[in-house]
């Protein structure tokens, strides 16, 4: 893979951890990380052969304590909307990538990083996070997608109650509304996450890309819409040889495990 100065990707097997490395800021977005984040992004989902990835931040403190404030201080109107931009193309790549994105919220996910998170596919946090949208405080507002997000992962009246009062909350708070799907100890994220990315590693992952797909594709299309999606891409799944592989497997006498190729 290209070298980047701002993340760092590390593979085991089919499955890759991407650190976003800019712990002497707290891992805080600024264009570079945005920029080379996105290419990463890019380039993974290009290699057919990676079927998860883990996104976490550098250093015990933070996933991603927010944007770069000292970067924005000086922005126009005009650079703020070509920021928020270049935020939303790198929000948009994770959920159209081909392979799940697991967010490893390993201390601090404000602002942008909470924005990140929520465009994983789901979420594992440290006992230790805190999460937010504090953009309210400095006297704009989240840019990153999280006005849309939020609402959508956990519901309109407590994503607002948030991006209107700025407040953070921590790990078990967002565990219970949603935010999270599982908090574990510190010391434990990452080899949690992982051996979660592994197990679906060892799904087909065709299928697994197909209805990663259809789930993003249908969410915001009517009922109808999204069940003819599903259907399309559920009769194409019988043309690929992990079908085969994945059935022959479970009917074998005696049962095995399958060897799925991805194709």
């Amino acid at each position: 893979m290209q070298t980047y100065e701002t993340v760092r990707c590390d593979r085991e097997d089919h499955v890759v951890v991407v650190t976003i490395n800019r712990p002497e800021k707290l891992n805080a977005l600024n264009e570079q990380l945005v920029r080379e984040l996105t290419a990463a992004i890019d380039e993974l989902d290009n290699d057919p052969s990676v079927y998860a990835v883990v996104l976490t931040g550098a250093g015990d403190k933070a996933f991603v304590a927010g944007a770069d404030i000292e970067a924005m201080s000086d922005m126009t109107p005009a650079q703020g909307k070509a920021f928020a931009d270049k935020g939303h193309a790198l929000m948009n790549r994770i959920e159209q990538a081909h392979f799940p994105v697991i967010g490893a919220l390993n201390g601090f996910a404000l602002g942008g990083g909470c924005e990140l998170a929520l465009a994983c596919d789901f979420v594992y946090a440290s006992d230790k996070a805190k999460l937010g949208l504090p953009e309210v405080s400095l006297g704009i507002m989240p840019g990153f997608g999280g006005t849309q997000r939020l609402g959508r992962r956990i519901g309109p009246g407590q994503a607002r109650e948030l991006c209107f009062t700025g407040d953070m909350i921590d790990a078990e708070q967002a565990l219970r509304v949603g935010l999270v799907n599982a908090v574990v100890a510190h010391a434990e994220l990452l080899n949690k996450v992982k051996e979660v990315a592994k197990k679906i590693a060892s799904r087909g992952p065709v299928a697994i890309a197909q209805a990663k797909r259809v789930m993003v594709r249908g969410a915001d299309v009517p009922l109808p819409v999204a069940l003819e999606l599903e259907g399309q891409a559920f009769g194409q799944l019988f043309g690929t040889e992990d079908q085969r592989e994945g059935m022959k497997a479970f009917i074998s006498k005696p049962k095995r495990s399958p060897a799925f190729v991805g194709k």
